[in-house]
């Protein structure tokens, strides 16, 4: 390794360090009233995390809901900032591949809605949002679809994908609260897992907030 960039590394560890020390002092220093400070602050903004998440579940967050009907979307989605639907048909076996694993993640990400609805039945829909190959995944975010995830390429081309993998993608789409890294699960495990790992590549950083290299659709 280069001394230049070695130096560098130290001098970052050192920086780190210090800081950590410091934050460490703090708390063995901080009186009784800080800490109850602290504490009360903690507790309001537990409180206000759980009216927040019992808001979502009234309207349907947790679970993995179908869309009865196309003049309905409009409506469910704007219900939501962050929205997962997942474009369907009954006679294609890869959406119920898809199912499987919304269904695990709705209940593990409560901040989003997890939806889905028949391709068939809404021509009008699919149109308005390009919705050729089935199964597609249409990210929603604050009224816009900002992305798609169309089949499995994304997922490292295969069937056999983990649920990881799909929380990997909404994650680095930002339509879910993700707390794994940017390299993906599958990440090195060989040619069709490398798939997904050549997607942060090619979209050059931009984290795929722009979907289909166009503007976004608003669903207004």
């Amino acid at each position: 390794m280069d001394q230049a960039v070695q130096q560098q590394i130290i001098k970052a560890t050192e920086i780190i360090e210090n800081q950590v020390d410091a934050e460490i002092h703090r708390l063995d220093n901080i009186d009784a009233d800080e800490l109850e400070i602290l504490r009360r602050s903690r507790l309001a903004n537990l409180k206000k995390q759980r009216e927040q998440e019992d808001e979502w579940r009234r309207i349907g967050h947790g679970e993995y809901t179908e869309i009865p009907a196309e003049k309905d979307f409009f409506g469910e989605c704007k219900k939501s900032t962050n929205v997962v639907c997942h474009f369907y048909r009954d006679s294609t076996e890869r959406c119920k591949i898809v199912d499987k694993h919304l269904a695990i993640l709705a209940p593990k990400h409560v901040e989003t809605r997890f939806l889905k609805i028949n391709a068939e039945k809404c021509p009008f829909l699919a149109e308005r949002l390009r919705i050729v190959v089935i199964p597609t995944i249409a990210l929603i975010k604050e009224g816009k679809t900002k992305d798609y995830i169309v089949g499995f390429d994304d997922l490292g081309g295969r069937d056999d994908f983990p649920t990881e993998m799909l929380e990997w993608r909404l994650g680095i789409a930002e339509v879910i609260n993700y707390s794994g890294g940017a390299e993906p699960p599958m990440a090195g495990q060989g040619s069709k897992g490398n798939k997904a790992a050549d997607l942060l590549g090619r979209r050059n950083q931009k984290i795929i907030k722009g979907g289909r290299d166009d503007s976004d659709s608003d669903l207004d």
